[in-house]
C-alpha cells in the first residue's frame, strides 16, 4: 500500500513538471530573422542620412545656424533620452511592485481605489500634469520626470495585473503541489509567464514617454522639445521637421530595443 501512495505521489509531480514546462514551453515566441533585426536600425538611419545630406544641401539663415549645428542637437537628445529613461525607470519601481501587490487576494478590496489615483494621471492632459507640477512646485529636470511617471505608470501597472491574472491557475497548482512557496511560484512562475504582456506595457510607457518628453523644454527640462518650439517661434518650418523627425526616430528605436528585451526576457523553461 505505501509503495502504490509513493508512485502515485511520483507521478503527480511528474505531471506537473511536464505541465509546468508545456506552458512555459508555449510562452516561447519564434525566433526573429536576421532582415527582422536589421530592417529597423537600416530604415533609421536611411531617413537620417537623407535628413542629413538634404540639410547640407540647404542655406541656412542665422536663426536655423544657431539651432541646427551638432553640438546643439547633441546636447538636446542626450536631455531627451535622459527623460525618457529615467522616467521609465522610476515607473518600473513603482508600477511592477504595486501590480503584483494588487494581483494579491488580500489586496482585493484596496485594488479599486489605488487604480483610481493611478487613473488620474493619465486621465488629464499631459500639457495639464506639466503645468500643474510647475506651478505647485518649481521648474526643471526632476519635475519633468515626475510628471512622466504620472502620465506612463498605468500602463505598466494595469499590464503587469492583467499579465499576472492571465497564468494559467492550474499551472500555479501544479507548482504549488511542487513544494513551490508562494514567494518561489510569483518569482519563478508568475512573472516570467507574465513577461510578455509587462514588456507590451513597458513598450508603451516608452514610446509615450519620448513623445511627452518634448513638453520638457517648457519647464527648463531640456529635451528635443526645445528643436520643435524653436522652429514654430521662429517659424522655420525646417527646424521643427527636424526636431519632430528625431523625436519620432528615438521612439521607433527605442520601440525596436525594447521588443528585443521583450524576445530576451521570455521564459526558456524552468
Amino acid at each position: 500500500m505505501t509503495v502504490t501512495d509513493s508512485s502515485s505521489g511520483t507521478d503527480r509531480s511528474d505531471a506537473a513538471s511536464v505541465a509546468l514546462g508545456a506552458r512555459v514551453g508555449a510562452a516561447q515566441p519564434g525566433q526573429r530573422t536576421l532582415v527582422g533585426y536589421l530592417f529597423m536600425p537600416v530604415l533609421l538611419l536611411a531617413v537620417l542620412a537623407t535628413l542629413y545630406f538634404y540639410g547640407q544641401s540647404r542655406t541656412y539663415s542665422s536663426g536655423e545656424q544657431r539651432r541646427l549645428n551638432a553640438d546643439v542637437i547633441q546636447t538636446e537628445t542626450w536631455e531627451h533620452i535622459k527623460l525618457t529613461v529615467v522616467s521609465t525607470v522610476f515607473v518600473l519601481l513603482i508600477a511592477i511592485p504595486v501590480g503584483v501587490l494588487l494581483t494579491r487576494s488580500f489586496a482585493r478590496y484596496i485594488t479599486p481605489p489605488i487604480l483610481a489615483v493611478f487613473n488620474i494621471g493619465q486621465a488629464m492632459p499631459s500639457i495639464g500634469v506639466v503645468a500643474l507640477l510647475a506651478i505647485v512646485f518649481s521648474i526643471g529636470f526632476k519635475y519633468a520626470v515626475i510628471a512622466l511617471v504620472v502620465y506612463t505608470v498605468i500602463p505598466v501597472l494595469r499590464n503587469t495585473m492583467v499579465g499576472l491574472r492571465q497564468v494559467d491557475a492550474t499551472v500555479i497548482e501544479a507548482a504549488r503541489g511542487m513544494g513551490m512557496t508562494k514567494r518561489a511560484v510569483l518569482v519563478r512562475i508568475e512573472l516570467p509567464l507574465a513577461v510578455p504582456i509587462i514588456m507590451a506595457g513597458v513598450r508603451t510607457a516608452l514610446t509615450i514617454n519620448v513623445g511627452t518628453a518634448t513638453l520638457g523644454t517648457f519647464i527648463g527640462a531640456g529635451g528635443l522639445g526645445g528643436l520643435i518650439v524653436a522652429g514654430f517661434v521662429q517659424n522655420k518650418q525646417f527646424i521643427t521637421v527636424v526636431g519632430a523627425i528625431l523625436v519620432a526616430s528615438l521612439a521607433l528605436l527605442i520601440d525596436y530595443l525594447a521588443a528585443i528585451a521583450e524576445e530576451q526576457l521570455r521564459p526558456r523553461g524552468i
